[in-house]
């Protein structure tokens, strides 16, 4: 009967760090996995949104904008993780705009753990890619 208790204690724990994870959420900042940037990701609404927050060098231009308008201003501050939904458990999807080439890409984003936050990234035509982030704070 002594192993009861202890195996109900194991239980609860196991649900415990099963619930906690279930509610990892992806706000914060966050550093990308080269380490060149910072990414703080915030609630938008209904969806999440990130924007560079910080350069590991001095933060140069978005040049390769395909808006014209938009080459001049520094790559800081600019929303990298654009409307992203809930599209299923602890993932969301919505767009990623890359400024070391210009382009929008279609994006998924779900919690690894509580320090781990993978990115996926398709191109128009199906290439894709991905990347794991670890939360500054």
């Amino acid at each position: 009967m002594k192993l009861l208790p202890i195996a109900s204690a194991a239980c609860f724990a196991a649900l415990m760090f099963v619930a906690t994870d279930a509610l990892a959420d992806p706000a914060g900042e966050w550093r990308v996995s080269d380490g060149t940037a910072t990414v703080r990701i915030r609630k938008c609404g209904a969806a999440y949104c990130g924007f560079v927050a910080s350069t590991s060098t001095p933060a140069g231009k978005d040049e390769k904008n395909p808006d014209p308008a938009k080459r001049n201003r520094s790559v800081l501050g600019i929303e990298t993780l654009i409307n992203m939904r809930p599209a299923g458990e602890n993932l969301w999807a919505g767009t990623t705009y890359n400024a070391e080439d210009g382009q929008m890409y279609s994006a998924k984003m779900s919690m690894q753990g509580e320090q781990s936050l993978k990115i996926e990234g398709c191109a128009p035509g199906g290439a894709c890619g991905s990347e794991v982030w670890s939360r500054v704070r």
